[in-house]
């Protein structure tokens, strides 16, 4: 199987090249991603826990997916490819924001990521790959907040950056 290619980009999210996934963790390189948020009608999120045997996080909790986009692919064809993947089913994503982050992975792999944060609502059972995910969960909003500051550990790198920016923007954005 080959190896995905990310693709590499500047601030302003232009397109400046395609490397090997794999190449752009080792070498922290900025390049495009995203992060999707599901939610269900009781504003509660769909978290899911990485497999036991992915190459960084085993088993910690996380956003309901993320990944990159492919060469040529929107983000929100991205995102709903990649909740598929993961979670086995659909959802209508709306695109909310983009902002860049560095986050150091429990390998000494570095995630540099121009990301775009997605939301969709759902509220069925996901039909989870076994391949990707361990387990999932629904779990409050605020329950989420308290549980990053409780219990850092149990959750990836990338989630405690990107979940307060998802939870900032949600405060600035009631209605």
């Amino acid at each position: 199987m080959t190896e995905e290619n990310v693709i590499l980009v500047n601030e302003n999210d232009e397109q400046i090249g395609l490397m090997p996934k794999m190449e752009a963790h080792q070498k922290a390189v900025l390049h495009r991603a995203f992060s999707v948020f599901i939610l269900n009608d009781k504003n509660e999120i769909m978290l899911q826990q990485r497999a036991s045997h992915k190459y960084h996080s085993p088993l910690l909790w996380t956003n309901t997916c993320c990944s990159h986009q492919r060469e040529g692919e929107t983000n929100l064809e991205a995102g709903s490819r990649r909740l598929y993947e993961e979670m086995g089913f659909t959802a209508d994503l709306k695109e909310l924001f983009h902002f860049i982050y560095k986050a150091p992975f429990d390998n000494g792999l570095t995630e540099h990521e121009l990301d775009h944060v997605m939301i969709g609502y759902y509220n069925e059972e996901p039909i989870i790959n076994k391949e990707e995910v361990q387990d999932w969960k629904w779990m409050a909003i605020e329950a989420v907040q308290a549980d990053v500051v409780l219990r850092p550990e149990e959750y990836t790198a990338w989630f405690k950056i990107i979940f307060q920016e998802f939870y900032h923007f949600l405060e600035q954005n009631k209605s």
